[in-house]
């Protein structure tokens, strides 16, 4: 008896990898302890947040006995919410923003979805790079839309372009791209981004419809080495930024995200109406009353950057030594190693062997290689140079 659709059971069935581990990782962790298992699969941040939180958390505090307080509003956020981000994501990206460009989202997965709902037909195709987070195929699907995927360079993980154009057809409708990357740490330029907008400008113009660039900007505010990510509202009227506030302020499960509008948009009025409409018939309803308070408040702090800083150049250092080959990530708190062997689903099979937790490079549309999380202590890290060394001299 079929009890539920067939999409959800091939999702199931083909589920993210990344849950797969971390699911094994509870499973090891009941096994041997909490301190026999390092745990690189999750990209939940371990950092607390900002002190600016708790101070904006404990002012709303004192005023939610007051009437509506945790009630509704409208669908894309309170005004005074939407104000002030918009001030602050001016200053940011480089444009003048209203309040009316921006939306306020259950995340910048809500962002995502409520994004496709507006924009996609049956059988609209969007386009992204490989690899890739591995629930953009899902949020595509959620909405009738099909995802296709182009290769980026090998080893550098760059844009691709010459591919990008050979994809394009009548039927894209968007291009989502993700940076800094998760899972590679790769930080596009902006000389890639100038090629790939100015490519779709063309195609835009070529097929009579727009075809959206949507930014995933999670990661923006953690570079390395003096790495810039460049904004893309400048850039080219079609494209959308989304973003949340759970990795620079540690607020993952607040669910607080966000989407903006190029203002070279002419009609980003009209898109606008479908993604609040969406919100709402999405079942989002409206973003999170409590989130919005702390968003206010700390717009402009972020966790100690530093840490992460330093937990790169950790694991860079075990990595190196025990025989590695990776690239070093300009960007976001991942490093995707080569697989010794090629076989990436084979090797996280060993590296738990030795209590260490990994995700294959297959979950991402990037087979041979393996991800690695560093947002974790760093008595995390330290102790698993010895499992990488025996795992490799195997």
């Amino acid at each position: 008896m079929d009890v539920i659709s067939t999409q959800m059971r091939s999702a199931i069935e083909n589920g993210s990898w990344i849950r797969r581990m971390f699911e094994a990782g509870i499973q090891l962790k009941q096994q041997y302890g909490e301190d026999a298992v390092c745990d690189f699969s999750l990209g939940n941040p371990d950092l607390t947040p900002p002190p600016a939180v708790g101070v904006a958390l404990r002012a709303f505090a004192e005023h939610v006995d007051e009437p509506f307080s945790l009630g509704y509003m409208p669908n894309a956020g309170f005004g005074w919410a939407r104000e002030k981000l918009a001030a602050y994501l001016s200053s940011e990206h480089g444009v003048q923003l209203a309040a009316n460009d921006v939306i306020l989202t259950c995340g910048a997965a809500g962002a995502l979805n409520i994004i496709f709902k507006a924009i996609l037909e049956p059988g609209s195709e969007v386009l992204s790079v490989t690899p890739y987070f591995v629930e953009y195929g899902f949020y595509v699907a959620n909405h009738g839309g099909v995802f296709r995927t182009v290769p980026t360079l090998p080893d550098t993980f760059a844009l691709d372009i010459d591919a990008i154009d050979a994809a394009i057809t009548p039927q894209t409708r968007a291009m989502i791209i993700n940076s800094p990357h998760n899972p590679t740490g790769a930080v596009y330029t902006l000389s890639e981004l100038e090629a790939l907008t100015e490519l779709l400008a063309r195609a835009s113009k070529k097929y009579g419809h727009p075809i959206y660039l949507i930014a995933d900007e999670p990661y923006r505010f953690l570079t390395f080495d003096g790495a810039t990510v460049p904004s893309l509202l400048p850039l080219y009227p079609y494209a959308i930024v989304a973003s949340s506030f759970s990795k620079n302020l540690s607020l993952a499960g607040e669910r607080l995200g966000y989407a903006v509008l190029s203002p070279l948009f002419e009609e980003r009025a009209q898109l606008m109406a479908a993604l609040t409409l969406a919100n709402r018939i999405l079942g989002f309803v409206n973003p999170p009353v409590i989130g919005q308070h702390i968003m206010a408040g700390a717009l402009g702090s972020q966790v100690d950057v530093s840490i992460y800083a330093r937990r790169r150049q950790m694991m860079a250092d075990i990595l190196k030594d025990a025989g590695f080959e990776f690239q070093m990530p300009r960007g976001a708190f991942y490093f995707f190693p080569k697989a010794p062997g090629g076989d990436d689903v084979a090797f996280v099979g060993k590296l738990a062997e030795e209590r260490i937790l990994a995700v294959p490079g297959s979950g991402f549309g990037g087979p041979g290689h393996f991800r690695l999380s560093f947002c974790v202590g760093d008595d995390v890290i330290s102790r698993s140079a010895e499992g990488f060394k025996r795992v490799l001299g195997r």
